[in-house]
């Protein structure tokens, strides 16, 4: 066996051994990268050093920890709730109308924040209860939260699209307006398969509520609503991607201090504690994707893998069918940020070679991993609503069944016609 194939074995092997035990996947990416540079006769200690210091030092990542703050401070600063209640006085009252505030909400939160997990509790936190106490089947209001939870991957601002940006040096702005119709369109999505998932079901209908109080409900959020400006700052030019996240987070920080007042000075600190701990988990996972990365590069797995697909290149759509098949498999197993940080690279090219767009394939890669969040056995996602919830981890994922399907069908839609994403991405240019 050459040292290219036991390079191969080590890597996948291992990060399957390691995952089984348990193992934090950044060290087990270290690790896997240590073991194929022993394999690859390449050791250096010096060198693995500088690739973990080379995986985090990015200016663009800059926009991850203030995005993850930004979420923190949603949630603890009111404006989260604000948007929930708005969703609710506006359709509240609709026969299974809590569901149609968590689409809603989950839309408008993700146009923020750009973070599943932090919008994914939100969500849970506050809606969960209501639907209990109004006998709502929990299995599928958990599995609905947890579906509208992962379009904050897609509608920018969105942190996997900067770690994609950052790992394949593609344009952050372009996958930022690439996203805006493929999310809205998940929303849709979600809207009909709930609706299909409430035949039959005995829920409760309320009375509407007056114009006024509609109107009352929208004017608290309206600095809420105000945080989606910040697209339009990028595209204009105002800031980049990484200075809009700074701005996100501080305009969060003055609302929840000077506007809201529902959060004392005093709180800071235990808001920037949560945003540390996030942020540290991310960027050890970039730091260990770096060294995998450079070793896969080395065992030229990225040419082993072209010579695999090479017959599909004249055939960009098949090839691209294949490597959503390729996406799923590896998204049950892997959270977004390693798949992205790990195989974004090594398809990339492959991608390009067949004539991909490179943003398109980017969107399509996002979406792919996003679907993974609530795809077991990982599921990130369902294991925030099953915890926060305290429902039942095999029940969630009944109930994420019919709109993890919605889900597979846009999948497949975009697929079959790319100019959904690209059509815009060009009009934006």
């Amino acid at each position: 066996m050459t040292p290219e194939a036991m390079a191969f074995v080590v890597f996948s092997v291992g990060m399957l051994v390691l995952m089984g035990t348990g193992m934090n996947m950044g060290l087990a990416l270290v690790l896997t990268g240590a073991g194929m540079a022993w394999v690859l006769d390449f050791w250096d200690t010096q060198l693995l050093a500088q690739n973990l210091v080379a995986g985090v030092d990015s200016f663009p990542l800059l926009a991850v920890p203030f995005f993850i703050l930004a979420g923190e401070l949603m949630n603890s600063g009111g404006i989260s709730r604000r948007i929930i209640d708005m969703a609710q006085a506006w359709v509240g009252h609709i026969r299974g109308g809590l569901g149609y505030v968590a689409i809603g909400a989950a839309v408008l939160m993700a146009s923020m924040s750009g973070s599943a997990l932090a919008d994914t509790a939100a969500l849970a936190t506050i809606l969960l209860p209501m639907m209990r106490q109004q006998g709502y089947p929990m299995n599928t209001s958990a599995g609905l939260i947890a579906s509208g939870g992962i379009i904050a991957p897609i509608i920018p601002p969105s942190m996997p699209f900067v770690i994609y940006g950052v790992t394949t040096n593609t344009s952050i702005s372009a996958l930022f307006v690439s996203g805006i119709v493929p999310g809205l369109m998940m929303g849709s999505g979600l809207i009909f398969a709930w609706r299909w998932v409430l035949r039959g079901m005995d829920l409760p209908q309320g009375q509407p509520l007056p114009v006024k109080d509609r109107l009352r409900a929208t004017a608290h959020a309206f600095w809420a609503m105000l945080m989606p400006i910040i697209i339009g700052g990028m595209k204009t030019g105002v800031f980049t991607p990484t200075e809009a996240a700074v701005v996100a987070a501080f305009y969060a920080l003055m609302v929840a201090l000077f506007i809201h007042r529902e959060m004392r000075v005093s709180e800071i600190y235990g808001v920037l504690l949560r945003a540390a701990k996030t942020t540290s988990i991310v960027m050890f996972l970039c730091a260990g994707a770096q060294v995998a990365s450079y070793m896969i590069t080395l065992a030229d797995l990225p040419n082993v893998l072209t010579a695999w697909l090479g017959p599909l290149v004249e055939s960009p759509r098949l090839l691209m069918a294949v490597m959503m098949i390729v996406l799923v498999m590896i998204g049950t197993a892997l959270d977004l940020t390693p798949t992205i940080l790990i195989f974004a690279p090594v398809m990339l090219p492959i991608a390009v070679k067949a004539g991909i767009d490179p943003v398109y394939f980017g969107l399509m890669f996002v979406l792919n991993g996003a679907i993974g969040l609530i795809t077991p056995p990982v599921g990130t996602v369902l294991n925030v609503v099953a915890g926060v919830g305290r429902i039942p981890m095999h029940s969630v994922i009944k109930g994420v069944n019919p709109f993890l399907l919605t889900y597979v069908l846009i999948l497949a839609l975009l697929v079959v016609f790319p100019q959904i994403v690209t059509a815009p991405v060009l009009w934006m240019r």
